[in-house]
């Protein structure tokens, strides 16, 4: 059964649960009702027979000298419109009906009353027809028992059985307005769902990531349509991302691919011909393929890199001193430039990070220090309170060109023909924003540039920091 509820359509199961619950609080209701109706009634058949009590004089006319009971006379319908009986039933237990045709049997609540056990009694009996009747047994002066009245229960049950018609028929049309309105609910209420539903189904197949649902409200369903809208952006931007990458690499790549087969067709064409290259001309040439060919293997890691996903880059998060680390990317910039003069002033401080990307983005910002400095100038390092300073005295970035510093092979005029492939500094910006920091370029004060990185402290330090 729950499989079969589970396998119908949403607005299906929707509309058969508001049934169902509309279905469940109108039988309550209707019970509640037919119930609080028939006790209702019942006391009102009590009170007509406590009401028209005989009395002892009235009831003493049916009994003879002797104690026995006699009948009275045959009374017609217009007497007797209720079917009212009454019988007399003595200490004994012995009775008879002074009034009525069938007599009514005799209960232990009867016989309570008859011998002084009890004040009266209100109790429903079987007559000798088998028809219910509602009795109401009390004593009387004189008399040495009960007097019994009875009324048919008839009067109740006819009553109630066009009030259970009348409830069922209620409760029926309420069931099925309550079904109607379920579905009606329903298709309004999930209309935003299909028309999500058909914008998924068109990206699906269409691929078309510029598709936006309309959104109205704050309800969960207007949240859902704000989602999967943040989601398509979110998607359509990293393909317009990816797009674009691939087309700056193939950019790229076809400068030094170009020049790399210009010199060696030229190499070849020497070796087909047999006409010799100068020796200068020839070193010149391999010079200049070894160059290229490091560029394209510098260009090739600088892509791997930026193509490693986040959650791989981070498994190698720990505890990292960062300091040293710093202070092992000097060591490297050094070496690259030897003719310029570095300062450091390093305090400890400990970050959550890979210590591998970390020094490769700090090469990057060095490298970029070196490579704009001039001969003989120098470079500042400074790390204070998680904010690492880089500072150098070349000529500065123009300001037109700040925002644009960590684009994917951006460039600036004054550098394109430097070498490098644009990469550095967005690998270096992804590496710190993993790390929890950020990185900003400015204008140093008295020229040069500044490179600010902040990067949040770690809570302990690591258990053991390398020499």
């Amino acid at each position: 059964m729950t499989n079969r509820f589970r396998a119908l359509p949403l607005r299906s199961r929707l509309a058969l649960l508001v049934a169902t619950a509309v279905a469940i609080a109108v039988a309550a209701a209707a019970s509640v009702c037919w119930l609080v109706v028939r006790s209702a009634l019942v006391d009102s058949l009590d009170n007509a027979l406590s009401s028209n009590r005989m009395a002892p004089r009235q009831a003493l006319v049916f009994v003879d000298p002797s104690g026995q009971c006699r009948k009275a006379a045959p009374v017609g319908p217009d007497t007797n419109p209720f079917r009212s009986t009454i019988q007399l039933l003595d200490r004994e237990g012995n009775s008879c009906v002074v009034l009525g045709e069938e007599p009514i049997e005799i209960t232990d609540a009867d016989l309570e009353v008859a011998d002084g056990r009890s004040e009266s009694s209100f109790h429903n009996a079987t007559a000798s027809s088998g028809e219910e009747y509602r009795v109401f047994t009390y004593p009387i002066e004189g008399y040495a028992g009960a007097v019994i009245v009875a009324r048919p229960l008839s009067e109740v049950d006819d009553t109630l059985g066009d009030l259970t018609l009348v409830l069922a028929l209620v409760a029926g049309a309420g069931v099925l307005g309550a079904g109607a309105a379920g579905a009606w609910v329903a298709r309004a209420g999930l209309r935003p769902v299909d028309e999500l539903t058909g914008a998924v189904e068109h990206v699906a197949r269409t691929e078309d990531l510029s598709v936006r649902i309309p959104v109205d409200g704050e309800d969960e369903i207007a949240r859902l349509s704000r989602s999967f809208n943040a989601m398509t952006a979110a998607l359509a931007s990293s393909r317009d991302l990816q797009q674009q990458l691939i087309a700056d690499a193939g950019h790229e790549l076809r400068t030094p691919l170009t020049s790399l087969r210009t010199n060696i067709e030229l190499l070849a064409r020497s070796e087909e011909t047999g006409r010799a290259i100068p020796p200068d001309d020839r070193r010149a040439l391999l010079a200049s393929v070894k160059a290229q060919m490091t560029e394209l293997a510098a260009l090739i890691g600088d892509l791997q890199e930026l193509s490693r996903p986040d959650a791989a880059a981070g498994t190698r998060v720990q505890v990292v001193a960062l300091h040293e680390i710093v202070r092992s990317a000097l060591d490297r910039a050094r070496l690259r430039g030897p003719e310029l003069e570095f300062t450091s002033d390093l305090a400890p401080w400990y970050v959550r990070g890979d210590e591998a990307a970390l020094e490769r983005a700090l090469v990057n910002v060095l490298d970029n220090a070196v490579k704009f400095s001039p001969p003989g100038g120098g470079i500042d390092v400074g790390l204070r309170d998680g904010e690492l300073t880089i500072r150098d005295h070349g000529p500065g970035i123009p300001p037109q060109d700040l925002p644009h510093v960590f684009e994917r092979f951006w460039r600036s005029p004054s550098a394109r023909s430097l070498p490098g492939s644009g990469l550095g500094l967005s690998i270096v910006a992804r590496t710190v924003q993993q790390s929890g920091g950020s990185i900003v370029l400015a204008p140093a004060p008295g020229g040069g540039t500044r490179a600010l990185i902040r990067l949040p402290g770690a809570a302990t330090p690591p258990p053991a920091t390398r020499p």
